[in-house]
């Protein structure tokens, strides 16, 4: 039973471009820059030099405690 419009291949097509590119991705293995790694790791920059936003001067947390409040029940 053949539908119009709908190639009767098409999903193996599919299916097999997909596998393809899956491969590919899976074994693909970028040049890794280890001198940049060495000056990002080694920044004078700390994780626990920055300071954590207060909650109140996020509008995003505003605004989804405003939506939650509204939509309690």
């Amino acid at each position: 039973m053949t539908h119009e419009g709908v190639d009767a291949m098409g999903r193996g097509r599919q299916k097999a471009k997909q596998t393809k590119v899956a491969r590919a991705l899976k074994y693909y293995s970028p040049e890794t820059d280890y001198e940049a790694l060495q000056r990002e790791l080694a920044s004078p920059h700390d994780v626990d030099d920055v300071e954590p936003t207060p909650a109140g001067d996020d509008e995003d947390l505003d605004a989804w405690e405003r939506w939650a409040s509204e939509h309690k029940g």
